[in-house]
C-alpha cells in the first residue's frame, strides 16, 4: 500500500503539472519520510553505464570515433611493474586502420600516451591513464546516416535506448572504442606473461566461404610471427591468400565479408574461473561477445561435441613424467567445470559482414519515413584481421582479472600440494623489483 500510494502522490512532480504550484511547505514531514523511503535500495540498484570490464583487474574505456580521442583507465593494475607505451603500443600498431588494402583506409597512428599510473617506468598501483588522439576524422561522410539508419548497424538501437546519438563514425558503437581494451589488454598480457608465462595467440581462421582446416594448425607450436607474416593474420600461408583473395572480390565491390578468429591460451594457470555464474567459460565469452560485429562463441569441441558420444567426447586423464594431471585429448578446450585446468584454451569467434556497405539499401529515416541509403565512410571490407588483437585483448583482460581472483581467494594460505599447484612462482632474491 505504502509504495501505491507514494507512485500515485509523486505523478505530479514528475510530469511537471500545475500542482507544483502548491505551497510545498504544507506536506507534512510524515509524507515526505515515505517517499523517501520507497527509494530502491543501492544493492538493488542496477548499474547501467557498460564501459567497464573486471573486478580485481578494472578497465573503463572512453571517447567516440570522430570525438578528441579515445582511451581507457586501468585501475587495480599491481605495482612496481615495468611498463611503457612501446609495451601498449605493439598490438596497437596491430589493430589501427589503414594497415593494408584490406583493412579501412583511414589514416591514424593510434600512438598511445599515458597520463598517470607510471612513474619512473614502474606502474605505481594507482588508476593508469592511457590516451590515443584521433587525428583522421571525416566528420561530413555521415550527413546522410544522421537522418537514415543504417541497416545491422546500431544506429537506430541508440536512438531507441538513449533518444539521442553520436552521428559521426558510430560514436561509441565504433570499433574505434577497442583501442582502450587493446591498450589495457597488452597490459595483462604482459602481467599473464611475467607471472606465468601465459601466452595469449588469435588468428583468422575463417574468411567468409574461406575454412581453415584445424588440422592445419598445431596449436602447440604455432607463433606470433607466424600470424603476423601477412595482412589476412592466418597462419597457414596458402589459405591466407585464399581469404585475401575472398575480402577483394567484395572490396571492389562496395560489399563486406565475415570470418571467425581462433584464440588459444597456452601455460594458463590451472583453477581460473568460479562456480557457478562465473565460469571461465562464461566470462570468456561475455568479454569476446563485447566486441563489435561478434555473432557468436565456442570453445573446445563447441557444437560440433554435439554430434559425439560421451565416451568418443571425454577426455581421459593420464599423469606426465613431471608428475601432473593431463588430459589425452582435449575436447573440453582447457576449461572443466568452468575451471582452467592447464590445457591449451581453445576458443572461436564468429564476426559478421561489416554493416556499413557502399551498396544502396532499403531502410527508414529518424522521422520514420521508408528511403534509400548508399553509406559513405571509410570501413573494413572484412573486420576480421583486425579484431585479432582485439579478441587477444579481451581473453587477457578476463584471465588476468581471474587470476588476480584466484590468488585473492585460494592462495592466501598454504595450497594443498597434493591438489594444488601454487601460483606464486618462485623468484630469486635479484629478481624481486623493491
Amino acid at each position: 500500500m505504502a509504495s501505491s500510494s507514494t507512485s500515485l502522490s509523486s505523478k505530479p512532480f514528475l510530469r511537471g503539472s500545475n500542482s507544483l504550484n502548491c505551497n510545498i511547505r504544507s506536506l507534512s514531514s510524515a509524507y515526505l519520510q515515505v517517499s523517501l523511503r520507497s527509494r530502491i535500495p543501492k544493492n538493488l540498484q542496477i548499474r547501467a553505464a557498460g564501459s567497464t570490464y573486471g573486478n580485481h583487474f578494472r578497465v573503463t574505456t572512453y571517447g567516440e570515433s570522430h570525438g578528441g580521442g579515445v582511451g581507457c583507465v586501468i585501475d587495480g593494475c599491481p605495482p612496481r611493474i615495468p611498463l611503457s607505451e612501446s609495451d601498449m603500443q605493439v598490438d596497437l600498431d596491430r589493430r589501427r586502420p589503414g594497415q593494408s588494402r584490406i583493412t579501412t583506409p583511414r589514416k591514424e597512428t593510434d600512438t598511445c600516451k599515458i597520463f598517470s599510473g607510471v612513474s619512473e617506468g614502474l606502474t605505481t598501483g594507482t588508476p593508469i591513464h592511457v590516451f590515443v588522439p584521433n587525428t583522421d576524422q571525416r566528420g561530413h561522410d555521415y550527413s546522410e546516416m544522421s537522418l537514415a539508419y543504417r541497416p545491422s548497424h546500431a544506429d537506430a538501437t541508440y536512438d531507441m535506448k538513449y533518444g539521442v546519438r553520436s552521428v559521426q563514425g558510430g560514436g561509441r558503437s565504433s570499433a574505434r572504442e577497442t583501442i582502450g581494451r587493446v591498450a589495457s589488454g597488452a597490459v595483462a598480457k604482459k602481467i599473464l606473461k611475467d607471472f606465468a608465462g601465459t601466452e595469449i595467440l588469435a588468428y583468422v581462421s575463417q574468411v567468409h566461404k574461406v575454412v581453415l582446416p584445424e588440422d592445419l594448425i598445431d596449436n602447440e607450436t604455432v607463433t606470433l610471427d607466424q600470424i603476423e607474416s601477412n595482412i589476412v593474420r592466418c597462419p597457414d600461408p596458402e589459405y591466407a591468400e585464399k581469404m585475401i583473395a575472398a575480402i577483394d572480390a567484395v572490396r571492389v565491390r562496395g560489399d563486406s565479408v565475415g570470418g571467425v578468429v581462433t584464440c588459444i591460451v597456452r601455460n594458463c594457470p590451472r583453477g581460473l574461473g568460479s562456480p557457478v555464474f562465473d565460469k571461465l567459460e562464461a566470462e570468456l565469452a561475455k568479454a569476446a561477445m563485447s566486441l563489435p560485429a561478434t555473432k557468436g562463441f565456442q570453445f573446445g569441441s563447441g557444437f560440433a561435441g554435439t554430434f559425439l558420444t560421451g565416451s568418443e567426447h571425454n577426455d581421459e586423464f593420464y599423469i606426465d613424467e613431471h608428475g601432473r594431471t593431463r588430459t589425452r585429448t582435449n575436447r573440453s578446450g582447457g576449461i572443466q567445470g568452468g575451471i582452467s585446468n592447464g590445457e591449451i584454451i581453445n576458443m572461436r569467434i564468429a564476426f559478421k559482414p561489416t554493416s556499413t556497405i557502399g551498396k544502396k539499401q532499403n531502410t527508414v529515416t529518424r522521422d520514420k519515413k521508408e528511403t534509400e541509403l548508399i553509406a559513405r565512410g571509410r570501413h573494413d571490407p572484412c573486420v576480421v584481421p583486425r579484431a585479432v588483437p582485439m579478441v587477444e585483448a579481451m581473453v587477457a583482460l578476463v584471465l588476468v582479472d581471474q587470476l588476480m581472483a584466484q590468488y585473492a581467494q585460494c592462495n592466501l594460505f598454504p595450497v594443498n600440494s597434493d591438489l594444488q599447484e601454487p601460483l606464486l612462482p618462485v623468484l630469486e632474491p635479484e629478481e624481486v623489483i623493491f
